[in-house]
């Protein structure tokens, strides 16, 4: 921990500066390289904003994104000279706008990433995700979490389940609540229901299979390794597939030879999933891989199945038989994180304890870029997270 982020502070109080882990634009590549710890100026709130002290900070992909400058830098989405990541954070307000009326100082939270304006006719009566200021904080904004204090929209914070670590509380907010509006809200699951996850056993992957257990759907968990597979199936799935076992990546500039080869290999990756399911299709595919998985998704989907995509990880130029979308009749569903009410929904299931956190490493303030670093090599399981203010893993937990 920083010498600052260990002086002692008083709420309500904010220091002149404080150290985070910034990129810039000189910088822009792989993570450990791009993004370094400064100090920069504290930001003070707006009238509707509030500042959060940051006890802790999950790391997610869009940090990759944001240090690699791909697949478009985030200085074109922000007007800021340099960015600081982070789309997750629990921790404490610490000082609020005129106009905030709902959170106080001390209160302790959780930050969810989307900001809207707020006062468009699509904020206020259809939905704040089809604001045309619409913006995931942390990536299309800078400001984020992994620094001593951050700035937020008001309506971003959710109350910390008091049961939870610090640490745990950073772990689901982006992956948790964009694989909830993925399968409540766009896909409409039901029980009984085959939901392929790719990813089974990352934070989007093993949260996805904690909603289907919840909502009585069974799935079938696509992993990389037999320790993701008994993670999987101890968050409830009704199977784990290894695709180390099938070579199903379609790859740039592939020969006839080879899209059979693949084909070929589709084929035998579907009949494996009829094999652990009595015989039946997946009615969801649920992705967000991209380039690599998308032709299997859609070939694998049931007639009148859907693949419900947020995101492609592996690439975003997408290429599939589309004669396997039309003439068996499936549908693609586009997703994007979720709304404040879908929030606070699937935050009340973590409060229930319905729900639960799957926290992978954990790593100190100053192992930022090296945190990233595993990610972009898909080194880890489960969700990585930063303590920041939190003094020690295990800090944060309330009785009762």
């Amino acid at each position: 921990m920083t010498a600052a982020l260990a002086e002692p502070l008083t709420v309500g109080t904010l220091p002149p500066t404080m150290p985070a882990f910034v990129i810039r634009p000189e910088r822009e590549g792989e993570p450990e390289r791009a993004m370094h710890l400064e100090e920069v100026a504290t930001p003070e709130p707006g009238p509707d904003e509030v500042i959060v002290r940051v006890m802790a900070a999950g790391v997610n992909y869009n940090g990759v994104w944001a240090a690699l400058g791909q697949p478009v830098s985030v200085f074109k989405l922000h007007r800021e000279p340099f960015h600081i990541a982070g789309s997750d954070a629990s921790g404490v307000v610490w000082a609020v706008g005129a106009n905030v009326h709902r959170w106080h100082l001390g209160d302790e939270v959780v930050v969810h990433c989307n900001q809207s304006c707020g006062e468009c006719p699509e904020c206020n009566g259809l939905d704040p995700m089809a604001c045309s200021e619409q913006k995931i904080w942390g990536y299309e904004t800078s400001w984020g979490s992994f620094a001593q204090f951050c700035r937020v929209q008001s309506q971003q914070l959710l109350p910390k389940p008091r049961h939870l670590t610090w640490e745990e509380a950073a772990s689901y907010g982006l992956v948790y609540f964009t694989a909830y509006r993925m399968l409540v809200d766009r896909a409409r699951i039901r029980a009984g229901q085959n939901v392929l996850v790719w990813g089974g056993g990352g934070g989007l992957g093993s949260m996805a299979v904690q909603i289907c257990r919840l909502f009585s759907a069974n799935a079938i968990a696509v992993v990389s390794s037999d320790e993701k597979a008994a993670l999987t199936r101890a968050l409830g799935a009704s199977a784990a597939i290894n695709r180390s076992e099938f070579d199903l990546v379609k790859r740039d500039g592939e020969s006839a030879e080879q899209a059979r080869h693949r084909v070929g290999e589709m084929r035998r990756f579907g009949k494996r999933i009829r094999e652990l399911t009595g015989g039946r299709d997946v009615d969801i595919v649920f992705e967000h891989v991209g380039s690599a998985t998308f032709p299997t998704s859609v070939f694998v989907c049931s007639r009148f199945g859907l693949v419900v995509i947020c995101g492609a990880t592996a690439g975003y130029n997408l290429e599939f038989d589309v004669r396997y979308l039309w003439m068996r009749q499936k549908s693609i569903i586009g997703s994007h994180f979720a709304n404040a009410y879908e929030c606070h929904q699937a935050n009340e299931l973590i409060v229930q304890r319905k729900i639960q956190p799957v926290v992978g490493d954990v790593f100190p303030f100053e192992a930022v870029p090296q945190a990233h670093q595993v990610m972009r090599h898909n080194q880890h399981a489960g969700k990585m997270v930063i303590l920041v203010g939190a003094p020690r893993r295990g800090a944060g937990v309330h009785a009762g």
